[in-house]
């Protein structure tokens, strides 16, 4: 079982729009509103792909009462941890043009108390699990260690880890040495402190990931698809031309998609070209939805591996 985590979710509401105009009025062409959350995306891709997860998650408040009512009609394992404060709202703006932007709450404060009583069922939950996706930024009132304190739990129990968070979780749970780490490039470029424009720099950029601790690095580069790094070979899997839709949801699901394949006892390689041909076909996508099985299958053939 694939266990994902995420301390911060949210209600992801997606409008879609002819052009985005700065000077004058704009008016909605569609308007979405899905659970959302690194979380969410993950559980519902791998879900999707007919892989065994649970989705773990606070909820509280009103956004809460809303996101546990959207959840209840989904289909997906869910297991919820209830907090005091009203958790976030995300709010999406695409235009046919391909311009987005992403407009993120930071989350509600958690206390001392809630942080126990999430690290508590997390290692309960890890009992019948065999990956752990953690997923996300933490919100305000978290230790920057709740990552790395879950991954060392994890090891010890046997469990492989997944990384995937940006800023100061992410160079703390580095030190933790989780089995894989899968920053983006504006992730990769804050921690490493320096511009990640060209291939070679995306490619040192890799290979330093790589030796800050995780056994596996999967860096996502957009619409050039991902660079991939582990003991056995680095990896530059390039993604297709598509007539982007919305590419918010394409990273969550190019590393649900690269577990579910290493789940499958898929080689890393072939894991990051799965991984590569789902966060494609998700951008091709409108709002935070997911392409089926047949669809990926389909986007993976044209995706091309490249050693490096």
């Amino acid at each position: 079982m694939i266990l994902t985590l995420t301390v911060n979710p949210a209600i992801d509401h997606t409008i879609t729009t002819d052009r985005i105009n700065y000077e004058d009025r704009i008016y909605v062409r569609s308007s979405l509103e899905q659970p959302g959350g690194k979380w969410l995306n993950a559980a519902r891709m791998i879900h999707g792909l007919g892989g065994k997860v649970l989705a773990l998650t606070t909820t509280g408040g009103a956004m809460g009462k809303r996101l546990e009512h959207l959840l209840a009609n989904s289909g997906l394992p869910v297991s919820l941890i209830r907090i005091r404060r009203a958790i976030r709202r995300n709010l999406t703006i695409s235009d046919l043009q391909g311009l987005t932007i992403k407009l993120d709450e930071a989350g509600p404060e958690i206390s001392r108390e809630e942080e126990k009583k999430i690290e508590t069922a997390v290692q309960r939950k890890l009992k019948a699990a065999e990956w752990l996706l953690l997923c996300g930024s933490l919100p305000p009132g978290m230790s920057l260690d709740f990552y790395a304190r879950l991954i060392d739990y994890a090891r010890r129990k046997k469990v492989k880890t997944v990384l995937d968070t940006g800023d100061e979780a992410l160079r703390v749970g580095l030190e933790a040495h989780p089995t894989l780490v899968k920053p983006n490039r504006p992730e990769a470029e804050r921690l490493l402190n320096r511009a990640l424009v060209t291939r070679h720099q995306s490619m040192e950029a890799l290979q330093e990931l790589h030796q800050m601790g995780a056994e596996m690095v999967v860096l996502s580069l957009g619409s050039q698809g991902a660079m991939g790094a582990s003991s056995n070979g680095a990896y530059h899997a390039l993604a297709p031309d598509i007539q982007q839709a919305c590419p918010i949801g394409a990273g969550d699901a190019l590393v649900a998609t690269c577990v579910w394949a290493l789940s499958e006892k898929q080689t890393f390689p072939e894991a990051l070209r799965w991984g590569v041909a789902a966060g494609t076909a998700a951008a091709a996508t409108p709002g935070t939805s997911f392409a089926s099985l047949s669809e990926t299958q389909r986007m993976r053939e044209r995706v091309v591996l490249e050693a490096l």
